[in-house]
């Protein structure tokens, strides 16, 4: 019977296969050859090769700094969260009174929609915080900056922090018992036996947030608009208002989003060749 079924394997792969190619596979495609063309709707594109590259990098509305500004805050943001993650499952794995609320409180933001996250720590940190000392987050782009990473670890701690609840529950306890048998100290235990075999979650964790970090689009236009003056402006903004708040700018913004697919690619490709050879077998 499955040597039956094996033989019809085509047809049940197509329905995938298809749906990839019309959602991903021919977008990119005409994506990536719209950005060598000057158009304004796809039926008018003129080709004109590179020139909509040169003129990305050109661009005096800050392609370069939104670059190495969202590569700083991408960095960051994954070594932060994914550290504050794992210190709340590691208090929380010990099983003490109340363990499921402070579990389900630290999900929540997770669950909360970008658009209206960055609304709501703006009113916190503008009117709040900030406040008190007469600034706001688009005085300077360094308070926006740390005014996206506190929302940013807020609403994604929590989620990193289930991944590594689930990858530390998965340990057989026997090794930190033969740990602490040879005399192990919680901190050896940690390094030694426990951060090693955790390297699966670890590796899910940093690719999450990396990615997440790169990507990052509502929390910036709600939190921030990319002001002053557009330099808290991280890449998916800078090319949205590229694309669609500049006449004639269409195709050096496909541009701009063809090279960010090829950096965050790269980058996550080479994160998870990193960290997965750092894997041990369980």
């Amino acid at each position: 019977m499955e040597r039956d079924l094996a033989k019809y394997w085509p047809v049940f792969v197509l329905p995938t296969v298809t749906a990839f190619a019309i959602g991903f596979l021919v977008p990119f495609a005409m994506g990536l050859y719209l950005s060598f063309c000057d158009f304004t709707t796809l039926s008018n594109a003129t080709f004109v090769g590179l020139g909509n590259y040169v003129r990305a990098f050109e661009d005096s509305g800050g392609f370069t700094h939104a670059l190495w500004y969202t590569a700083l805050f991408a960095g960051v943001s994954t070594v932060l969260i994914n550290l504050f993650g794992l210190t709340v499952a590691l208090l929380l794995v010990r099983g003490f009174r109340g363990t499921n609320l402070f579990r389900t409180v630290f999900f929540m933001p997770n669950l909360i929609g970008g658009i209206v996250l960055g609304w709501l720590w703006q009113v916190i940190l503008n009117y709040g915080v900030l406040a008190r000392y007469g600034v706001t987050l688009v005085t300077s782009e360094w308070y926006g900056f740390w005014g996206l990473m506190a929302v940013m670890l807020w609403q994604q701690a929590g989620y990193m922090m289930i991944i590594y609840i689930s990858g530390l529950t998965s340990i057989p306890g026997e090794l930190s018992e033969a740990a602490a048998i040879d005399g192990a100290s919680a901190w050896q235990t940690l390094r030694y036996v426990k951060l090693p075999m955790l390297m699966p979650s670890i590796t899910i964790c940093t690719f999450l947030t990396l990615t997440n970090g790169f990507k990052l689009f509502d929390q910036n236009l709600a939190l921030t608009g990319g002001m002053p003056s557009n330099r808290s402006q991280l890449l998916a903004l800078n090319i949205y208002d590229t694309f669609y708040g500049r006449a004639g700018w269409e195709g050096a913004g496909q541009a701009k989003a063809v090279v960010f697919c090829l950096i965050v690619v790269a980058i996550a490709l080479l994160q998870l060749r990193l960290t997965r050879t750092r894997e041990v077998q369980q």
